[in-house]
């Protein structure tokens, strides 16, 4: 026998990594594509241990033949798949599913047999990426050599018997509206999936997400009707869930969950690795107001990631998960004929193995409200309507009835108003209680909270364990409504800052936010929060120039980058130019950051810029002189600053 040289032996080692590598998918190894996801076990999740990421199976398991996958971010793609499959299995008799999309493999799709169908709900992410529980199954399905379990079609068609629903979720103020839906569906379309109705697309950018969601669906499920030979029957309410009150326990006991997260949580132990599913409670060690007039708020905070693992990229994204504010905790509360009940503790069930039940349980109805149920979102039309038939009198039917049934009238009553359920039910009924309303059916109707989610305005080199936010305070006044719109999360942000700074009444417009944190776990100024990756980056040479405009809070992540070329540059790299456009309604009042700004342009050596005409500034740092080169003539001069420009040209502007 030969004896084997050195090139041959690294050949044959080559290949055996090779084919190691393609029978595993990278598994012994694989990095996930977001280090930040951090996938702490998911109490719901379908990759528990031993449950199968084959969904031909799951469905052949559980004798389904529809399901709803889901692409969310946050939240919404979520909701509406769960409303599509209960509507699907109450009025056509189909036997539904609902299906996150990371937690199944798809090579088997070709398999998928001509009598189910698939529903995709997609939401685009950021300048039209998949969402992050997407990411695996678009760049499976739209990859260049996409290789399925039966080995593809001699017509390139290996999907032909799929047959499939799509609906996407965009925001036409991004230049790539509802890319994820458009790109997904000629994707199945190429490879031979058979599309069943219209490919939908929600407009959020517009304000029309609901509406264009709800126009979408009665031709889709008139087309599925034809397609599968479904007959629609009258639709009954069947729970969900299942809502015990437990008698043995009470909102002291060990086991109960009073608004913690994961298990984890509720034992005291913090434990990574944290992500979506598992917060960190971290400490805010700096907090300022940015803003100089009263009835205004914006909010720098700097928030400590020491000891957690975490870590983040200049660019990237934190999340922040709110409380409600007690103030529609206790309203929802009584409009459901619940106060009286806040304390007592419910364990919630899932009567069908493929439902999520979104929050921990046992818990108390307080609990899942404050901390779980997002109670302050604006309600949607379907389930008003689905409200009707739990209503304390009939004139408050009739009127549910039409709100629920009429588009131009819930747009006048409800919508321009930004009505939370508990609020509207409250105009509806004169206050009188819905305490037929079935708790189980809340659980369904109101969505779970989301984090959420803001650029981070400091740069990692820089600062590499605190994390910058830069936060308007929203409330806004609607005409013709009965309160002030309040963001529930920078309201609860606000609270904090103010009881760092030890106000006495640091609940701002008497919001009562729980700031303390279930069992005070969050007390001495502690926050959930985790990092989310963002594409959303400087260039990978600093010697790039760079044009920025960010007006307002959009100049956080700005902050962020010029820190960075900032630090860069004194550590003696290249650096290219950088111009950044901001702006402001007053400069006394709300110019964000500017000492920072003037710090930053006394310590560059040169910039580019143009004054609009007479009476236009530019000051420099206190101990620099000014060089101005006029480019269209060439003149040079020297001054002291600060420079007035007196005619619309362009300059260099250089210190020594």
């Amino acid at each position: 026998m030969a004896q084997l040289d050195t090139l041959d032996i690294v050949v044959l080692v080559a290949l055996l990594l090779g084919t190691v590598a393609y029978f595993t998918k990278g598994s012994l190894w694989g990095i996930p594509k977001d280090p930040y996801a951090g996938s702490y076990a998911m109490a719901n999740g379908a990759n528990r241990a031993g449950r199968t990421r084959n969904i031909l199976e799951k469905m052949d398991e559980l004798g389904k033949n529809c399901v709803v996958f889901y692409g969310s971010q946050t939240g919404t793609a979520e909701d509406y798949a769960s409303r599509l499959a209960k509507e699907g299995s109450s009025r056509f008799g189909l036997k539904t599913m609902v299906a996150d999309l990371e937690d199944y493999d798809y090579e088997n799709l070709d398999s998928f047999p001509d009598d189910k169908v698939a529903f995709f709900i997609l939401a685009t992410y950021g300048e039209g990426e998949p969402t992050d529980n997407a990411v695996e199954f678009y760049e499976f399905v739209t990859s260049e050599d996409v290789s399925f379990s039966q080995g593809g079609e001699a017509d390139g068609k290996p999907l032909s018997n799929l047959r499939f629903v799509a609906f996407g979720l965009g925001n036409n103020t991004y230049e790539h509206y509802n890319s994820m839906v458009r790109r997904v569906n000629a994707t199945l379309e190429k490879l031979g999936a058979k599309r069943i109705g219209e490919a939908g697309e929600g407009d959020d950018g517009a304000g029309t997400m609901e509406e264009d969601f709800l126009a979408w669906k009665e031709p889709m499920w008139q087309a599925l009707a034809e397609n599968m030979g479904l007959e629609e029957r009258e639709a009954v309410y069947e729970p969900v869930f299942s809502v015990i009150e437990e008698d043995s326990l009470d909102a002291d006991s060990d086991e109960v969950y009073l608004g913690e997260p994961t298990k984890n949580h509720l034992a005291g132990v913090s434990k990574g690795p944290y992500g979506a599913h598992n917060p960190l409670i971290a400490p805010i060690v700096e907090s300022k107001e940015l803003f100089t007039v009263k009835d205004r708020n914006c909010l720098h905070m700097e928030i400590d990631l020491s000891g957690s693992n975490l870590s983040y990229q200049t660019g990237d994204h934190i999340a922040v998960w709110p409380t409600n504010p007690g103030s529609e905790v206790d309203r929802f509360l009584g409009v459901f004929g619940l106060a009286s009940k806040r304390d007592k503790v419910v364990s919630v069930k899932a009567l069908d193995p493929t439902a999520k039940v979104p929050f921990p349980t046992p818990t108390t109805y307080d609990a899942a409200i404050r901390f779980h149920m997002e109670i302050c979102a604006p309600v949607s039309r379907q389930f008003v309507a689905n409200l009707a038939a739990f209503a304390p009198s009939e004139a408050a039917k009739a009127e549910i009835t039409k709100l629920g049934g009429d588009k131009d009238y819930f747009h006048e009553k409800v919508s321009i108003r930004y009505l939370n359920i508990a609020q509207l039910l409250e105009i509806v009924s004169g206050k009188e209680p819905w305490p037929a309303v079935p708790f189980s059916l809340l659980i369904e109707g109101v969505n779970k909270v989301q984090p959420r989610y803001y650029s981070i305005s400091s740069s990692s080199l820089v600062q590499k364990t605190k994390v910058a936010i830069t936060a308007v305070v929203e409330s806004l006044r609607i005409p013709g409504a009965p309160h002030v719109l309040k963001g529930v999360t920078t309201n609860y942000l606000l609270a904090l800052k103010r009881k760092q700074h030890e106000d006495p009444n640091p609940d701002p417009h008497g919001l009562a936010y729980a700031i303390a944190g279930p069992r005070n776990k969050y007390d001495g100024i502690h926050v959930p929060v985790h990092i989310r990756h963002s594409n959303f980056k400087l260039p990978s040479d600093p010697s790039k120039p760079i044009i920025m405009v960010g007006p307002g809070t959009g100049v956080a992540p700005f902050r962020g980058f010029v820190q960075e070329r900032s630090a860069l540059a004194r550590a003696g790299g290249k650096i290219g130019k950088a111009i950044l456009f901001t702006g402001c309604r007053k400069r006394s009042e709300d110019f964000l950051y500017e000492q920072e700004w003037k710090v930053s342009v006394a310590n560059r050596r040169s910039i580019d810029f143009e004054f609009p005409g007479s009476g236009a500034v530019l000051s420099s740092g206190p101990n620099s002189r000014c060089r101005t080169t006029e480019k269209s003539w060439g003149i040079t001069s020297s001054l002291s600053p600060p420079f007035r420009g007196n005619s619309p040209r362009r300059y260099t502007y250089s210190t020594d």
